[in-house]
């Protein structure tokens, strides 16, 4: 974990530049340098010098999204407040992400956090969102209703307590997810913990990684069977296993690749049924340059991996990869960074004490049953932490902050069922800590049954919603809730999963029953439906996917769950599982017993199926927009051009300060990013050192005259290498004026150069 301070020296509200002086130096160097950076595109994007789709890739690595509206109002009636920045406001014209809050993500890496982070999170949900903190399917954070300008100060405190949102979204390896009970859990090969971290660690920023078609997924699983991992849905995962070599037992990986839900889901191909911990990391690099080198880029909806590995087959692939893994340069890190796993080895709070004799109430005995199991250290259990549509109260997370402190230590973990995870809780303690969590409302009793429903955002906020999932998670809860008492256990075991659109960000491939909305025209109207999806299946780390049975009109999903659940209990034979009992039923039976509920009422005859869930308007799809999850390619020319402008701001800026020596190097500087841009788009693995660059820059560039265009021929380029010989040390100020207004002139010859060369293409 980053260095931190106590919390209280990162909370209440201050100004962006209040924040920036009081947390200097608390920081990690680089990941202050980061968001001095993205302030500053901030700036640069209000003067028009950075285009809006590159701004855009820039925001969403930082986790920035913009946000589903209507009319510049959220749903729940609420006036937003408006955007207010130093300079003035950032576009004009239409509407647009910066004109209203949007959301912002925060990595999670492995789940993982403890109370003094949770306070945090707690106290920025409060002062910069609405009071509530969403745990995704990624186990990260979001917050939404967050206004652009307060993000760097947001950033600033985040860092302060080890947290970052570097590459939260966009084209870039997102956040690294593992099983939330790894280094507990009865079934593990070993805890996938630290390997993990060594992952997000490695991969956070790696230049590697900056020229992805799209966004790249990974995730860890100590065990094959159970599904706290999922790895099969991901691009790229691994499963702990063990192997005896040379009479010696090694620890080591399951490695697979090119996995994924979406629209088109793909289960992941083996890559090796044994990879050494050793070869994880060069592996995984391996992989990335791979995946940028040959990735689509042009047609997004098949720029995934997945699509290339499908495209290629697995062996293709595989030997493509090992070859690329042979001609690597040694990188220290692949080892510095899993050296010692015994760092992540965890301490219980307390000793642990047989549980004494007591009277239990029906709530507490559910409680136990569903939300609690026992750990591999006896005496010690996990608490789930169950959350109505994965979202918790900023007091209810202090609460929880509180309640980790008094019963285990820095123990706490989200998991990719939107809940939270107690671990190291001794058996003592449960009744206690049910108490606890009951006065703060989060002693829900039914994690891990059909009541605990996985929904995305849909409608509520994501601008490529069709159907509000949230809304429709809502209403089956409270109605399955109310049946629980008399439910079937074997239809109490079953898992929902909602997605608002097809892109299965609610995972609804893999859930025994899922759903993702659609729309149905009738007559003049526009009707709210989902497609019901039947036998996915969630244990095995997902192992298969659900097919998809009839579209549903949406205020009739209750009546299909409820039919369902019957058809289940009256059918199947002895203990069969679900996805059983429906492959031998059949899709036809199925549809037929189902028909009924696929027929719409006329408006007059029903208007409240024109309408959808949680919403008091009649349905329309009109406000759907262009969503923000895939970003934009941005190609790494793209990025250097821009770092380049931001560079030669903060020499303008030094200038102004009397810095003249910093002022003439950081335009050196400049000049010599815009030149390794260029140099990016047909070399990837440019050198970082400035002398190779401008060497390499005269022989692409120079030599061929590609630089040069009819107006200016070689001026512009002996700019920089002028700069080259003259360096930057006791020019005087009408030099260093000169000089950043040649690296301008540069940088500008430098993108005209880019655009004719996109042209040609």
């Amino acid at each position: 974990m980053a260095n931190h301070v106590d919390i209280k020296e990162v909370s209440g509200s201050e100004s962006a530049k209040s924040w920036k002086k009081k947390l200097t130096g608390l920081m990690p160097a680089d990941w202050e340098k980061e968001i001095d950076e993205f302030e500053t595109e901030m700036f640069l994007k209000k003067q028009g010098k950075i285009e809006d789709k590159i701004f855009a890739e820039t925001r969403l690595r930082r986790g920035v999204y913009g946000q589903r509206y209507d009319n510049g109002k959220r749903h729940d009636g609420r006036e937003d407040r408006p955007i207010h920045f130093p300079c003035g406001e950032l576009t004009k014209g239409p509407a647009t992400v910066w004109d209203a809050p949007g959301m912002q993500r925060i990595k999670i890496p492995w789940g993982g956090f403890i109370p003094e982070q949770m306070d945090l999170l707690a106290d920025l949900a409060e002062e910069y969102s609405d009071s509530i903190c969403h745990v995704t399917t990624r186990q990260d954070i979001q917050l939404h209703y967050v206004h652009i300008e307060d993000t760097p100060s947001l950033f600033r405190r985040l860092a302060a307590v080890g947290i970052t949102t570097r590459e939260a979204c966009g084209n870039s390896v997102r956040n690294v997810t593992a099983c939330p009970i790894a280094g507990v859990c009865n079934e593990e090969s070993f805890d996938v913990t630290p390997y993990a971290d060594a992952m997000f660690l490695y991969a956070l920023a790696h230049p590697d990684i900056q020229d992805f078609g799209r966004k790249f997924k990974i995730a860890f699983s100590g065990c094959k069977n159970n599904p706290c991992g999922l790895v099969t849905i991901h691009d790229m995962g691994y499963i702990a296993a063990k192997k005896m070599v040379n009479g010696v037992e090694k620890k080591g990986f399951e490695m697979v690749v090119g996995g994924g839900l979406g629209a088109l889901p793909y289960q992941a191909k083996l890559f090796s049924d044994f990879i050494p911990v050793e070869e994880m990391l060069p592996l995984a690099q391996a992989v990335w340059r791979i995946y940028a080198r040959y990735g689509e880029k042009k047609k997004r909806n098949r720029s995934r991996i997945k699509f290339l590995v499908a495209d290629w087959g697995i062996e293709k692939f595989r030997q493509m990869v090992l070859e690329e893994r042979a001609k690597l340069p040694v990188d220290p890190r692949w080892n510095e960074l899993i050296s010692h796993p015994e760092k992540y080895g965890e301490r219980p709070l307390k000793d642990t004490k047989k549980l004494a004799a007591v009277r239990p109430s029906a709530d507490y005995k559910q409680w136990i049953t569903h939300n609690v199991s026992p750990q591999n250290q006896k005496g010690y259990y996990l608490a789930i932490v169950s959350l109505p549509l994965g979202d918790i109260t900023a007091n209810q997370l202090r609460d929880l902050a509180a309640i980790a402190r008094k019963y285990i230590r820095d123990t706490v973990r989200t998991t990719v069922e939107q809940n939270i995870v107690l671990r190291w809780v001794a058996e003592a303690d449960l009744p206690a800590l049910y108490d606890d969590l009951k006065k703060t409302d989060l002693a829900d009793p039914f994690a891990g049954t059909i009541v605990d429903i996985t929904s995305c955002p849909g409608t509520d906020t994501c601008k490529l919603g069709v159907a509000s999932s949230r809304g429709l998670a809502g209403e089956l809860r409270q109605r399955l809730v109310e049946k629980s008492v008399q439910m079937n256990e074997a239809v109490k075991n079953l898992h929902i999963k909602i997605s608002g659109c097809f892109n299965s960000c609610g995972q609804h491939h893999v859930a025994d029953i899922g759903f993702y909305g659609i729309s149905r025209k009738v007559g003049n109207y526009v009707v709210p439906h989902f497609q019901l999806m039947i036998g996915g299946q969630w244990t095995e780390n997902a192992a298969s996917y659900g097919m998809a049975v009839a579209g549903i009109p949406s205020k009739n999903i209750p009546a299909v769950v409820d039919r369902l659940g019957e058809i289940y209990v009256k059918g199947r034979q002895g203990d069969e599982k679900f996805q059983t009992f429906i492959q031998r039923l059949g899709k036809i039976r199925l549809k037929k017993a189902l028909d009924d509920l696929t027929v719409i009422p006329s408006h007059d005859e029903n208007p409240s199926f024109y309408v959808d869930w949680g919403d008091v308007r009649e349905f329309t799809t009109s406000d759907i927009g262009k969503g923000e999850c895939a970003g934009e390619v941005v190609s790494l020319v793209d990025f250097g051009l821009k770092s380049a402008d931001r560079e030669l701001f903060e020499a303008i800026v030094q200038f102004e300060a009397g810095n003249l020596d910093g002022a003439a190097a950081q335009a050196y500087h400049a000049m010599v990013t815009a030149a390794q841009g260029l140099i990016k788009g047909q070399n990837p693995d440019v050198s970082n050192q400035a002398d190779k660059i401008i060497t390499e820059f005269k022989t692409r560039f120079c030599d061929t005259e590609i630089f040069y265009d009819r107006f200016a021929r070689d001026q512009f380029a002996n700019y920089l290498f002028r700069a080259q010989s003259e360096g930057f040390g006791s020019l005087n100020k009408e030099k260093v004026r000169q000089r950043i207004e040649e690296a301008q002139l540069f940088i500008d010859a430098a993108y005209n150069c880019h655009a004719r060369m996109s042209m040609e293409a």
